[in-house]
Parts: C-alpha cells; sequence; structure tokens
C-alpha cells in the first residue's frame, strides 16, 4: 500500500509541474480580438495580459468617439474570451475529469 501511495504522489508530481510548464507557456501564446470588421484590433497572452491594441485610422471620427470607444471594448473582450478558450484547452488536459473549482 505504501508502494502504491508513493507511486501516486510521484504522478501527482510530475503532473503539477507539467500544468506548471503549461501555464508559463500560456504566457507566450498571443490570441486576438476584432471589432467593426477588423478596424480595431486588440492582442492579449493566455494569462489575459493585453499586448497590443491597433486601430486603423477608418475607426477614428472625432464626431463619433463613442462608436471607437465600443469597439475596442469589444475588441478587448473577445481577445479575453479567446484567451479562457486558449486556457482551457491547455489546462483541460490537466483536469479532465477531476471537479476543481477554476479549472
Amino acid at each position: 500500500m505504501k508502494g502504491n501511495m508513493n507511486n501516486m504522489m510521484k504522478q501527482m508530481q510530475k503532473m503539477q509541474k507539467k500544468m506548471m510548464q503549461a501555464q508559463e507557456e500560456l504566457k507566450d501564446e498571443i490570441v486576438e480580438g476584432t471589432a467593426g470588421g477588423g478596424v480595431v484590433t486588440v492582442k492579449c497572452n493566455g494569462h489575459k495580459e493585453v499586448t497590443e491594441v491597433l486601430i486603423k485610422e477608418e475607426a477614428v471620427d472625432p464626431d463619433d468617439i463613442d462608436m471607437l470607444q465600443d469597439l475596442v471594448l469589444a475588441a478587448v473582450n473577445e481577445a479575453l474570451k479567446n484567451a479562457d478558450e486558449l486556457t482551457n484547452s491547455r489546462m483541460g488536459q490537466f483536469t479532465k475529469g477531476l471537479n476543481l473549482p477554476g479549472f
């Protein structure tokens, strides 16, 4: 029984190390969100850090700042949703079958 417990602990430590490595790799993965047919693009990494905001000239109308703000907001939200999906697809392999809140 003690041998089984040691094996299980070794497997858990190995899985934990792989999970930490996968989590760290997410920092280098870039996803994006767009709005307005691509006039606003927001890029973020798998840690949900916005890394770039691109706004094409045709999106800038001084008489309609509200529209630009809405486009940026929509692109940020899409990028963050895509980051969540990336994280779930990468980390899901480790939590499959487990009922762990937050994973």
